[in-house]
């Protein structure tokens, strides 16, 4: 491809109808290329049977089972994956130049990152659902009621929906997916500077303070509350003594930022 960028072309079509063919064109896109969803929803299950049962006898939860602690934990890391997945995929169209031909087309601007970032959600949705049976087979299990299972799965798709406009906006800086692939495989240690594995109760001050204002363990807190596996810990940080709320205050925060970043950044290439 040439350094030039190329000629953008005027908004003509149906938003509504450009989001779902972008929809499509990405889930065409994962059914044609399942590593990345494959590696990615894997991933948690080896670690849930790594944890559970090599270091599951060795880390202590108060009043619970660690397996039935760590599932929830799982759940909200997954949920943060959204940033890996997100910059790896639009880092990939950039440099492969497929960005630059879809701004050539005569599309809303907001359906290209939006058909991304709502295909990522509803493979979410599916790929949560062997964690989950295998967490059951373990011995996690949901002691909450169906409405507070039902408010918890929703907390983690809207969580990963924002995680993954987080990520699309960094995928469309770096434009480089060899890069994109080095810096997602540093958001691994996110989860771990979180509750999401372990008790914050016991950690040193200011790393303590760090973990709690770390958006993932207000997920991983509100979904072990709303599956009814541990109550809030109410001398926490706000975000995890309040997780519900904290979690959607951390979701809206974060579309509200990438959202329109997203898009004016899509809308305007590489300038």
């Amino acid at each position: 491809m040439s350094g030039t960028t190329p000629r953008v072309a005027p908004v003509t079509s149906a938003p509504v109808a450009d989001c779902l063919a972008m929809l499509g064109r990405h889930l065409q896109r994962i059914k044609a290329s399942p590593g990345v969803m494959i590696l990615t929803q894997t991933m948690p299950i080896t670690m849930l049977l790594f944890f559970g049962y090599v270091f599951g006898s060795a880390l202590a939860v108060p009043g619970q089972e660690y397996r039935a602690f760590l599932v929830p934990g799982l759940l909200a890391a997954t949920a943060a994956n959204g940033i890996m997945v997100g910059m790896f995929q639009s880092a990939q169209d950039c440099q492969r130049g497929v960005m630059d031909r879809l701004r050539t087309l005569p599309m809303s601007r907001p359906a290209v990152p939006f058909g991304q970032t709502a295909a990522d959600l509803l493979t979410t949705a599916v790929g949560m659902v062997p964690l989950i049976l295998v967490g059951l087979a373990v011995g996690w299990r949901i002691e909450g009621g169906p409405l507070g299972a039902l408010g918890a799965f929703g907390l983690l798709l809207l969580f990963r929906f924002a995680t993954s406009w987080l990520g699309y906006w960094l995928g469309l800086l770096i434009r480089n997916e060899e890069i994109a692939g080095q810096v997602g495989s540093a958001t691994f240690v996110l989860p771990l500077l979180s509750s999401a594995y372990i008790p914050t109760d016991n950690l040193p001050g200011w790393l303590r303070t760090v973990a709690e204002w770390n958006p993932i363990s207000a997920m991983a807190s509100a979904t072990r509350d709303l599956f009814g596996n541990a109550s809030p810990a109410s001398d926490a940080a706000w975000p995890v003594a309040h997780p519900v709320a904290g979690t959607l205050l951390w979701s809206a925060l974060l579309l509200a930022v990438f959202v329109p970043l997203s898009v004016r950044r899509h809308a305007r290439g590489g300038e």
